[in-house]
């Protein structure tokens, strides 16, 4: 790309983007900040490249691909604005516009640590992942992988401290080979060096699992200060990385198995990973919340219940049996033996532990009276009622529930970091826990109808 092309500061694309200034520059083009005029001067990003038009092929892929990207709806990846096609001084040229996020770069937070002579710790990078890794699951459910993973594509947001993945090598991916097939050249493979696996760099052959191991390596270099080239054995094929650092035995077990050298050996998915590190998110409150107004119906938790939470916030995998305030069946505890007990607001959700355990049939149950429910009830009615209008104001918005309600919780466990892991109960000493969920969860919704966006 010319340098006749350049937009300088001051300069408007298509009467509408005054760009700011340069962010960077690499082999397809150079990177923008801009105002979009026509929202109020709103911060966002060109990432302009320029060979790819002179391939009516790339073209066509561009679209498709900034389509795919378009679509991506998560609150911990920039909106792809546009596809724009222009002209700068004779030479054609096109942009993906997206939104702008405020904050620093994982690489930059890394250095400005190691001046300081520190890296990040593990409790830290842990809690990266636990980020990182539904974001992932989002994207390979859309089929699509990010394959560029690495400290310099994730963006630390200013406002919520929240990850963002940014760059997408999808794009880079056509826009290389476009200039390849340009020159004659064969097709390549996009990923960075020492953060992408072989089968990617060497083959071009990416998978979720692909994506996956760029994250391990990002999370060791994060926790050595290294770069990867230095902590891996390239003369045994191995990653050498525990003697330059000292993590949990779990963890450690973990980052093994996403660094493994073939793809099969690897989890096969973000969530896989999520439940080896023992994820306290993949049970949230939200998703029980959603479940209660999708079932029209508000449960009622047990009153002066002498079983108690299980000790870790274990997922409950089966439907949640929500106890109302009519005649109901319960079930013995002496018939059931073993069973793992969940208790959230307002339900009281059973997970029997004991394989191969079938229920008894209903008219075996004894009944239990709502007669002989406490006639004091206040309590539980108030966060009854405050959970379901929780569930109504999403739906009122037509949001996604897995997304609302995990953005909820990525702010609630950035707000509340030493919360983490804490199992929720109905016991009143959790009810000042449950109160801040709610708080979160509500201060989300008011922006969201002031027409803020995720």
């Amino acid at each position: 790309m010319s340098n006749s092309s350049l937009l300088t500061p001051g300069s408007t694309l298509e009467k509408r983007y005054r760009i700011l200034r340069e962010l960077g520059r690499g082999g397809f083009g150079r990177t923008y900040l801009a105002e979009d005029i026509n929202r109020y001067n709103e911060h966002c990003v060109l990432k302009e490249f320029s060979p790819v038009v002179h391939s009516p092929k790339a073209a066509e892929l561009f679209d498709r691909e900034a389509s795919m990207l378009y679509n991506l709806q998560h609150p911990q990846i920039p909106r792809f604005r546009e596809l724009l096609r222009t002209d700068l001084r004779g030479n054609p040229s096109l942009f993906l516009v997206q939104d702008y996020i405020k904050g620093q770069t994982y690489e930059e937070i890394l250095i400005s640590r190691q001046q300081q002579g520190k890296n990040f710790t593990e409790a830290e990078v842990t809690q990266l992942l636990f980020q990182l890794l539904p974001v992932l699951e989002y994207i390979h459910s859309k089929n699509l992988i990010h394959r560029d993973i690495s400290p310099d594509n994730i963006i630390q947001h200013d406002a919520d401290q929240l990850p963002f993945l940014i760059d997408f090598g999808s794009v880079k991916q056509i826009a290389a080979n476009a200039v390849l097939q340009f020159n004659g050249q064969s097709d390549t493979a996009i990923g960075k060096q020492g953060y992408s696996p072989v089968e990617q760099m060497r083959l071009g052959k990416v998978s979720a699992a692909s994506d996956l191991y760029a994250l391990a390596v990002t999370a060791l270099v994060l926790l050595s200060g290294k770069k990867p080239q230095k902590l891996y054995d390239i003369n045994h094929k191995t990653w050498d990385w525990r003697s330059h650092v000292s993590v949990s035995q779990n963890l450690a077990t973990v980052l093994d198995k996403m660094l493994a050298e073939q793809p099969g050996d690897r989890y096969q998915s973000a969530k896989a990973v999520r439940e080896a590190l023992k994820d306290p998110k993949l049970s949230q409150i939200g998703s029980i919340i959603s479940q209660m107004v999708t079932m029209n119906f508000v449960g009622r938790p047990f009153k002066n219940t002498t079983q108690t939470a299980t000790s870790n916030h274990t997922p409950v995998h089966q439907t949640p049996q929500i106890v109302n305030n009519s005649t109901f069946k319960l079930i013995p505890w002496k018939t059931i033996g073993s069973l793992s007990v969940i208790l959230v607001p307002g339900i009281l959700a059973f997970s029997v532990v004991k394989s191969g355990f079938t229920l008894p049939k209903l008219p075996d149950l004894p009944k239990f009276s709502s007669r002989q429910q406490p006639a004091d009830t206040s309590l539980e009615e108030a966060e009854i009622i405050r959970q379901e209008k929780i569930g109504k104001r999403r739906k009122n918005l037509n949001i996604n529930q897995d997304i609302f309600y995990q953005k909820v919780d990525e702010l609630y466990y950035n707000k509340y970091p030493e919360l983490q892991g804490h199992s929720l109960t109905e016991k009143p000493e959790d009810a000042e826990i449950r109160r801040k969920w709610y708080e979160v969860a509500e201060d989300l919704l008011d922006k969201l109808e002031k027409g803020g966006e995720l």
